[in-house]
């Protein structure tokens, strides 16, 4: 491979570190607020009742998909596009807005954001909406799940995310089956200047760019944020503790490492690498800072 055919796995590295540098900046601003998903951290029983949504979810757009009636699905996640939108954009604006100038504001960004994402899906644009909805959301849950309850989570989604890929393998009919729906729920990646998603062919073999989900971003920095959060470690660096430095360290040896076989051309499962990567990225990192690591 020449230098030029890594750009794409440098672009994909990029996206990932925005992702979880906007997550750590969001986290104050969002226990500012109280925007969390779940009033009690510890409890594990949150971490059943998202694994629960997810199944049901998942298996509510294969059978959409199946049914052609994919409008649905776009609608949904528009929906959910602004709504997380909102709650960043709130988050952040309230820090010198008022409420109430703060919410018109809020709400006419959002929805904006969201038209421009409908009527003009090009890459970039996905890519744009996605590390800023993509940070948001593992921030709210990075803040709302204990460190015990989120360990969970991604073992449970790393064993998922491996049944799906290789075992079932529903996760690439969902995939294929939502990507011409050009939204961001992945970040798009080109592999050559000039490129435009609008024109992408699907049907295709040979795809003009690399796809990675965007929760291969957003599950392994909800460790990351945990961790910073509720770690009884210092803060290292910039107000970033050990373990969530070390988290941070685990999920791109992880992504590299997952790199090394998306090169040979296969559809990979992200979460496998990259969930055990920041889950030992944690480990090493709280060990270094003599913290609790549960």
């Amino acid at each position: 491979m020449k230098i030029k055919d890594y750009i794409p796995f440098a672009g994909m590295a990029f996206m990932l570190l925005l992702v979880q540098l906007i997550a750590i900046a969001l986290s104050e601003p969002f226990e500012k607020n109280d925007m969390k998903a779940f009033s009690n951290p510890e409890a594990t029983s949150n971490v059943i009742y998202w694994v629960a949504i997810i199944l049901v979810f998942t298996a509510f757009i294969l059978v959409v998909i199946k049914l052609n009636k994919k409008w649905i699905i776009q609608a949904f996640i528009l929906f959910t596009v602004t709504s997380t939108l909102y709650y960043v954009f709130y988050a952040i604006f309230s820090a010198f807005l008022a409420p109430g100038l703060n919410f018109i504001l809020t709400i006419i960004l959002s929805i904006a954001l969201t038209v421009i994402l409908y009527k003009f899906p090009e890459w970039y644009v996905i890519d744009i909406i996605g590390v800023i909805i993509g940070g948001g959301a593992a921030s709210i849950f990075g803040i709302s799940l204990a460190i015990i309850p989120t360990l969970l989570l991604l073992v449970l989604l790393l064993v998922y995310d491996y049944i799906a890929v290789y075992r079932t393998k529903h996760m690439i009919t969902l995939a294929e089956g939502v990507m011409e729906l050009r939204l961001p729920i992945l970040f798009v990646i080109p592999k050559r200047w000039g490129y435009s998603f609008l024109t992408e062919k699907f049907d295709k073999e040979e795809r003009e760019a690399f796809f990675m989900g965007l929760g291969d971003a957003v599950m392994p920095t909800i460790l990351v944020i945990s961790a910073n959060t509720f770690s009884s470690a210092v803060p290292f660096i910039a107000g970033v503790n050990l373990p969530a430095v070390g988290a941070i360290v685990g999920t791109f040896v992880g992504f590299f490492v997952l790199m090394g076989f998306v090169m040979k051309g296969k559809p990979q499962a992200g979460l496998p690498f990259l969930n055990g990567g920041v889950i030992l990225g944690y480990i090493v990192g709280s060990l270094i800072a003599g913290s609790q690591i549960i």
